[in-house]
């Protein structure tokens, strides 16, 4: 069931909603330049096992509106708070993939972990996400040639083999985003970091990450550890940025028994 939530003036989410009537919920944000359907292989099982799924396009992504301003980590946080207001939603997974990790962070930083009772950070930009020579690259790309600079996000994504329909439906997914939003998240994942934030965190943490990841280096991963008071890594020995598709058996029997 999709529909439109109201997070800010003049702003609505997209939200597409899987089993409603679900015994558990999972808040599911994408990664950079993506939306919910980055998750279509958690959709297609986590439902008939009774969990509900909530995936969530960011402003400026996916079917969401996509106004010129509010790509800040904070402001997308509070988008993600006043979805959870109006659904009223409590004791909720949160699962971010990337960018959508970051967002995830800086949401439990910042509103205390509301309705939260556990977190999922898979392949998460942080503390960290953009080197700033990384992001003077995609800027240049995006605003001279965003197709190709989407093709080179598809490329490096992801460990395992793609069928070239695979690789053309992901691509086509980041080009739904807004070319101004795409632009904005670049300079955000430059310019702010999750250091902070960190140590605010403190309900059980799973931290999925992919060995082979050329996006986020594993070794963020393992620094989120340390800093995260009851948190475990689990290392994806055969995925790049993708595990979500790329060990998607073993992902979602993870996240289920973390749940």
């Amino acid at each position: 069931m999709g529909y439109y939530v109201t997070v800010d003036s003049g702003v609505k989410l997209y939200v597409e909603d899987i089993n409603p009537g679900g015994n558990k919920t999972i808040v599911f944000l994408h990664g950079w330049p993506l939306s919910h359907e980055q998750f279509e292989y958690q959709f297609n099982v986590l439902p008939q096992m009774g969990y509900r799924c909530i995936g969530v396009d960011w402003r400026g992504f996916g079917k969401s509106d996509r106004p010129m301003s509010g790509y800040t980590f904070n402001r997308l946080a509070d988008d993600i708070r006043s979805l959870v207001d109006a659904l009223r939603l409590k004791d909720f997974t949160l699962l971010g993939h990337s960018t959508g990790g970051a967002i995830a962070i800086r949401y439990v930083s910042r509103h205390n972990g509301f309705g939260v009772s556990k977190l999922v950070l898979v392949d998460a930009a942080a503390p960290t996400g953009f080197t700033a020579e990384t992001a003077s690259e995609f800027l240049k790309k995006c605003l001279n040639d965003r197709p190709k600079m989407m093709q080179d996000v598809t490329d490096g994504f992801f460990f395992q083999y793609l069928t070239k329909p695979f690789s053309d439906w992901f691509l086509q997914m980041g080009l739904q985003a807004a070319s101004w939003s795409t632009a904005a998240i670049i300079t955000t994942l430059r310019d702010e970091k999750l250091y902070a934030d960190l140590p605010n965190i403190n309900i059980p943490t799973l931290i999925i990450h992919g060995i082979h990841d050329k996006v986020i280096p594993f070794s963020q991963a393992k620094e989120m550890n340390q800093k995260i008071r009851n948190s475990k890594l689990v290392p994806f020995q055969f995925s790049g940025h993708g595990p979500f598709w790329e060990e998607r058996d073993k992902f979602n029997q993870l996240l289920t028994q973390f749940i």
